[in-house]
């Protein structure tokens, strides 16, 4: 059974940083793309970044460009979310996701993954 459990989630300043964590078990990790998505109250879920199993390919989506770093280490099943300058409108429940096929390269909507982990909370106060 393939599950995955986000960590790193907290409360923070406008200005701030927090980590994201997501542990992936009961798949073979290192062949699917991995994704970051977020919803905010009221809003429909979102992606933020996605990352190819091998990091070859990496996608943002254009709020979070420059501020955010999707990485992953393949040896411990684990894909991680840097978060910088944090803004109160990155408010949200922040899930990852596997991507729906192996060895495949998704594009960043939620149609194109699957398995979502329970979600982790981030607040950001102005």
């Amino acid at each position: 059974q393939v599950q995955l459990v986000e960590s790193g989630g907290g409360l923070v300043q406008a200005g701030g940083s927090l980590k994201l964590s997501c542990t992936a078990s009961g798949l073979s990790f290192d062949r699917y793309a991995m994704g970051w998505f977020r919803q905010a109250p009221g809003k429909e879920r979102e992606g933020v970044a996605y990352l190819s199993s091998g990091s070859g390919t990496i996608k943002y989506a254009d709020s979070v460009k420059g501020r955010f770093t999707i990485s992953r280490d393949n040896a411990k099943n684990t894909l991680y979310l840097q978060m910088n300058s944090l803004e109160p409108e990155d408010t949200a429940t922040y899930y990852c996701a596997r991507a729906k096929y192996s060895d495949w390269v998704p594009r960043l909507v939620v149609d194109d993954f699957r398995t979502w982990g329970q979600g982790t909370q981030v607040t950001v106060s102005s």
